[in-house]
This record gives structure tokens, sequence and C-alpha cells, in this order.
């Protein structure tokens, strides 16, 4: 089997605008029949640069990486737990379950198990993106992928090396720059700021502010919804769990999303008590339907195929896997035969953005931090997380992938990220035509 990227390269336009479509369509078929007007303004949102096209289209990435080889790949490294979207947008900052601030990845709605390659190839032809964009030199664009790869490299190989740097995390005190700064800002942000932007207090009680997007459920949905979150609660670890205050609802709303990520999808919004009556500790969740991760249409193993009750039980445990010090409102529920992710609206997230990260320094420096984190998410999972899927050691596996052929790794995901990227600007091109030649029936 041949490279992916020769594939392409002998496809006509015409053969690759229909793969595109297809690809598309199999993913967001059923939302283009179900929320035409959502899925057309992700499409739109999709449509203004290469890069949100990239954002956009896990599905095509994956329907690629389906036929592709990899010569460092094996039966370990092939099968672990990875994030699946990663891209140079889903970092950033968050509160974690040890109370402590840290810059991460985010963003688990893909994450399954794979290859490791492909979180690599994605992240760095993310980069290759980002750096056309800011027009920068093909020499400067290939150095902040081999920055951002040779220290994911350098720190799964500390992971291997030494058991005791596994409590690693990018925080305000191991961190300078852009990344420091906005861990700090993260410290600012607070729940009672959330609360007033998102509520309103009626009847000496706190309530879901409503708008446009935000509506009332009536009774029977709400009813619906209260027995979805009492199985939701069996899915929170013995060790997380608070006492059941914290768990009184008291309002609930519902949405659809418009973001390129989740548009169409239904949110419930649920409000509840917290720890106390105190209207200012009233905490906020979201009860998402969980969408099939993308990554799996890659993945032939029906052992992981079977292995997830449905889409919100795969995206927490793939999370728990993925993510240190996980939240403790992280769970899962199905609603109407639909699998439900839960987790808490929380203040203080803030995501990395690139406007105003222009300087090659800056730019090398937080290249180098998201290469950091991706080696945390491959081999640092949470304490509560109890999966069997993928039962050895990560960091050893990786470390096999790459040990005695260092250079030629980097050679080759350097190489396919260039090249993947320069076909990814193709495509955007080829989707933005088809698009507006009605070639997505539906829309």
């Amino acid at each position: 089997m041949s490279s992916v990227i020769d594939v392409i390269q002998r496809e006509s336009p015409e053969q690759r605008q229909a793969f595109i479509v297809n690809a598309l369509n199999v993913s967001f078929g059923d939302l283009i029949v179900s929320q035409p007007d959502a899925i057309r303004g992700k499409f739109r949102k999709m449509a203004a640069s290469a890069f949100t096209f990239y954002r956009g289209s896990a599905c095509l990435y994956y329907a690629d990486m389906a036929r592709d080889s990899d010569p460092f790949l094996d039966e370990k490294t092939s099968r672990i737990w990875i994030h699946g979207d990663l891209h140079a947008e889903n970092f950033g900052t968050y509160l974690n379950g040890a109370g402590i601030f840290v810059f991460d990845v985010n963003d688990f709605d893909e994450a399954y198990v794979g290859a490791f390659t492909w979180d690599l190839k994605r992240l760095l032809t993310s980069l290759a993106l980002i750096g056309y964009q800011k027009v920068l030199s093909d020499e400067q664009i290939r150095e902040m992928m081999s920055t951002c790869l040779q220290s994911y490299m350098k720190q799964v190989e500390t992971f291997a090396k030494n058991p005791e740097t596994q409590a690693f995390a990018l925080t305000a005190q191991n961190t300078s720059g852009k990344l420091k700064e906005i861990l700090q800002q993260t410290r600012l942000s607070t729940r009672i700021g959330l609360l007033d932007r998102l509520t309103t207090i009626e009847n000496y009680d706190r309530h879901i502010s409503l708008n446009s997007r935000v509506k009332a459920i009536d009774a029977k949905t709400r009813t619906k919804v209260e027995k979805a979150f009492e199985k939701y609660l069996e899915t929170i670890p013995a060790g997380k769990r608070e006492s059941a205050l914290n768990y009184r609802i008291k309002d609930v709303t519902v949405t659809y999303g418009i973001g390129i990520g989740s548009a169409g999808v239904r949110t419930f919004t649920i409000l509840v008590e917290g720890p106390s009556q105190a209207l200012e500790n009233d905490i906020l969740l979201s009860m998402k339907t969980a969408r099939t991760a993308a990554p799996s249409r890659a993945v032939q193993d029906e052992d992981v195929r079977n292995y997830f009750l449905h889409d919100g039980h795969r995206t927490v445990i793939s999370q728990r896997a993925l993510q240190a010090h996980s939240s403790p409102w992280l769970g899962f529920t199905s609603f109407e035969n639909d699998g439900q992710l839960v987790a808490e609206i929380a203040p203080y997230e803030n995501e990395l953005e690139w406007d105003d990260i222009n300087q090659m320094d800056e730019i090398l420096e937080v290249c180098s931090y998201l290469g950091q984190a991706t080696a945390k998410i491959h081999c640092i999972g949470d304490q509560d997380s109890d999966q069997s899927l993928v039962n050895f050691s990560i960091d050893q596996a990786l470390v096999k992938a790459w040990d005695g052929r260092k250079k030629k790794f980097l050679k080759a995901m350097l190489d396919f990220s260039e090249h993947y990227a320069a076909i990814t600007r193709e495509d955007y091109h080829l989707f933005v035509d088809a698009f507006r030649n009605g070639k997505f029936a539906g829309l």
C-alpha cells in the first residue's frame, strides 16, 4: 500500500472533488437532512480559509488516512488513545481536577483508539497551514513543524526514562511568553462572571437566560432530561462524586450548535445547585449529543468498536485515558437512544488563538509547548481511567517506533505534513467550488 500522498496526486481534480464531497456527506449527511441551515452555516465558515476548512473536515483527513501506509506503525503504536482532531487551535487552558490551571489539549469529541502518527500528522499539517496563512517561508514553516515534533519526541523520551516525570503539566510556573500570559489571564475568570453572562435571577433563584438560540423545553422533555441525568450520575467515578446537593437540577434549556465543530448538534444546558445553596456556587453543565468519531471510519478493529456503549461513552472513556486529572463533572448518558457527553461549562477555559502570535521566536516557543502537550495526552491518563483497550506502556512503545531512525522519522513526518498541507490548500478550493455549485445535495 502506497502513501496516500501518492494516491491523491494520481487523482484528477474531478475525482478528488468527488472524494471530498462523499467524505463530508458520510459524516454530515444526517444533519444535512435534519439541520440544513446549521450545516450550511458550518460550510460557509469552513469556506473562510484553507485552515478553517481543515478544522472542519477531520472526516476527510481520516478518509485519506484509511488508505495510507506508515512504516513507523506496529501492533502497539497503531492502537493507542489519540485525540483524533489535533490541530493547532485545539489547545487551551482549563482548571484540572486537581485544582491547577494548566495549558493542554482540549475538545475530545473525536478521540478514539488509533495510530499515534495520525495525531502528529494532523497537528503538523495545521501548523503548516497557519504558517502559510502568516506568509512565512517554506523554511520557516518547516522549522515550526520540526520544533513541535522534536519537542514531542523529547518529552515522550523523558516520560519513558523517568516515571516520576509523568506528573508533568504546562502551568504558569514552567511556561513563558504567550502561554504564561494565557494562563495568567485565565486566573482572572470567575464562576460568578460566567453565571452573570448566561443566567438571570428571578424570584430569588437563578435561571438560564433565554434568547434566539437558547430555548426553554416542555415538561415532557424535562422529565426525559432528568432521567438521563440520573443515569449520568452513575458514570462519575466514586472518588469524584459530590454530595446530593451538588446535583439538584434547577433549570434546563436546549440549543443547537452553530460552530464549525458542533453545527446542528443538540445540546441541553443544565443548571444545578452546586456545593451549597449560595447562588454564586451554581454549576452549568452541557449534555451534548455525541457524534461518530472521525477516526473510527479508518479503524477496522471490531474490539475497539464494540468496546463502547455509544459515542457519549466513547468520548468520556477516551478523554479520561488522554487527560490527567479530568473534570469531576465529566460523564455520559443517553437521551432518546442517542449517546450524550456531559461536562461542565467552565469559566476557566481560554483557547489558544494565533492572530497575535507573529514573531518567529514566539511562534517557535508555542510550537514547542504544543509538542509537549501532545506527548502528555499520549502518555499520561487520568487516575480514574478504567479502560482496558490499551494496556501497555505507551511511552515505551512510542520511543521504540523511532529508536535508531530518528532522522528518518522526523523527515517522514515533516515531508508528509508539508505535502498534505499543499493538498489541503487545493482541497479547499475544490470544496468551495462544490459548495457554490450545489454539489452537496440538500444545501
